[in-house]
């Protein structure tokens, strides 16, 4: 990507980025012969382009410096706030049995990767929507995998202060000198030239597969976006309609691993003195809650009934499995698909409504620098080892530590940042659900859409209560309460709290 472009503010490159995005839901729409949404797309396409020509234009033969870190995180808030409303302009015109807000929130949802949505059933939304909202989300998924390397692991953010030995939102002693000493917009560019081509070929690769599985291709398309996104977004309402199976979840499954770790696609900010996938603490924690949590689910049932008929239970007790590990896996990557087999893995694990597992496993998120939200396996990493060390030294008081300078700096220094921002999740936790509550929202409708709203797992709302949430029904003050949750859990509390440190500005 030319450098020179992206020495404009960021925010306007996004701009221009939705305006071009527009021009495929408008050609689809045509396609299928549906005008009304064909010229929203198309009208607001061109509106856009033409806005971000003029403000370039306008700012071209001005005399500026390079954008800063902190003005891209400036920026990047923005595309999370003011883009939306943008984004929805097509939506709600080519919908036009909506109001404008909810049409705001829609889009906040599908580019923060959260995936909720308040237009339930789908076949509310024709495909041309659901395409726009597949596209938005999959968007948002490529604007974290470049921002997380160009603009938060510089200022140590995002999961990185966690490695590193400088204060959150200032630069210091980090491995990624390289990127550094080069400006903003020649890491985004290196970034983009870097990590686009293969987010687009890994995305190709599932929506192939899929339509391979028997998926429609819109289908397929979307299924593939919103698993490379971790958006959870889907046409039909999930995977249970789809016509790829258990085929289609497999490769689904395979493809939701490279929200674990950024190492499963990039090398370019290695958060742990080890190398390798392997040896990566990340991918290890994933994988053994993958397997470790629908063991637990439905030990006890297996152990219980295992001499009624052992055909019949191997079979059950396979699906149950697949089931589990798929839902797992889905929601740790803060995914939200349910497997087809998920109510044999209930009815197996004998929980009725198992929303508080899917609620902590949400919680908990995927990988640093990764589509996936919520805490994140390197922070847990860091209190573990913590966890460990304490135990240790209960034992042996003046016992010395036998772990390398790198682990001691994460298990302490590391450690110590991982539990402010757990406390600062709490805490927002807790604000937002007061705030819900305040608003009109039940004691549980309110824990599940604040925790939803803060690890951006949005299909949380239909799965992990007693009956699902209905959004669209919502208050307005509720809505943009929950719209504000959403990008604060996307952007998370320390990126919020250093772009508003008026000392790091000045500096």
């Amino acid at each position: 990507m030319n450098v020179r472009l992206l020495s404009f503010p960021l925010i306007l490159v996004l701009t221009g980025m939705a305006s071009l995005a527009m021009l495929g839901p408008a050609l689809h729409a045509l396609v299928q012969q549906d005008h009304s949404v064909a010229r929203a797309f198309f009208y607001s396409s061109v509106l856009g382009m033409a806005l971000v020509l003029i403000i370039g234009l306008a700012m071209s033969g001005r005399q500026r410096g390079d954008q800063s870190d902190l003005e891209n995180l400036a920026s990047l808030f923005l595309g999370y706030t003011a883009l939306p409303v943008y984004l929805a302009l097509p939506f709600y015109e080519g919908l036009e049995t909506t109001r404008f807000v909810n049409a705001y929130v829609e889009m906040v949802s599908a580019l923060t990767t959260t995936g909720a949505t308040l237009f339930d059933p789908p076949s509310r939304l024709v495909d041309s929507l659901h395409l726009w909202r597949g596209i938005v989300g999959w968007l948002g998924g490529l604007m974290i995998w470049v921002t997380a390397s160009a603009v938060l692991a510089p200022l140590n953010l995002g999961g990185f202060e966690v490695t590193a030995s400088a204060e959150p939102g200032q630069g210091g002693d980090t491995r990624l000198n390289r990127f550094e000493r080069a400006s903003a917009a020649k890491r985004l560019a290196q970034v983009t030239r870097t990590l686009g081509p293969i987010y687009i070929g890994l995305t190709s690769a599932i929506w192939v597969m899929l339509m391979v599985g028997g998926d429609r291709p819109l289908v397929a398309a979307i299924h593939a976006m919103s698993t490379m996104a971790t958006s959870g977004i889907s046409p039909i309402g999930g995977l249970d309609g789809a016509g790829s199976g258990y085929g289609g979840e497999a490769v689904i499954f395979l493809f939701m691993l490279f929200a674990l770790s950024r190492l499963t696609f990039s090398t370019d900010t290695i958060t742990s003195a080890r190398t390798g996938l392997l040896k990566d603490p990340e991918f290890r924690i994933g994988c053994a809650l993958v397997i470790g949590v629908p063991l637990l689910l439905f030990s006890r049932h297996w152990l219980g009934a295992f001499d009624v008929d052992e055909v019949e239970n191997l079979q059950m007790a396979l699906s149950a499995l697949w089931g589990g590990m798929f839902t797992v896996l889905s929601f740790l990557s803060t995914t939200g698909f349910e497997s087809a087999a998920w109510d044999e893995a209930r009815a197996w694990s004998g929980l009725d409504t198992p929303g508080l597992v899917l609620l902590g496993l949400a919680m908990v998120g995927g990988g640093v620098a990764t589509t996936a939200g919520g805490v994140k396996l390197l922070r847990v990493y860091a209190l573990y080892l913590n966890g460990q060390r304490e135990m240790e030294r209960l034992v042996h008081p003046s016992s010395v530590g036998r772990a390398g300078a790198a682990s001691r700096r994460i298990r302490r220094q590391g450690a110590f940042i991982a539990w402010i921002f757990f406390m600062l999740f709490a805490l927002s936790l807790a604000l937002v659900s007061v705030t819900l509550a305040a608003l009109g929202q039940g004691f549980e409708e309110a824990i599940i859409l604040a925790v939803a709203a803060l690890s951006t797992t949005g299909p949380l709302t239909q799965v992990a209560g007693d009956t699902p949430i209905t959004l669209i029904e919502m208050g307005t003050a509720a809505k943009l309460v929950f719209s504000a949750a959403m990008v604060l859990g996307r952007l998370e509390t320390l990126a919020i709290i250093a772009l508003f440190n008026p000392g790091l500005w000045r500096d």
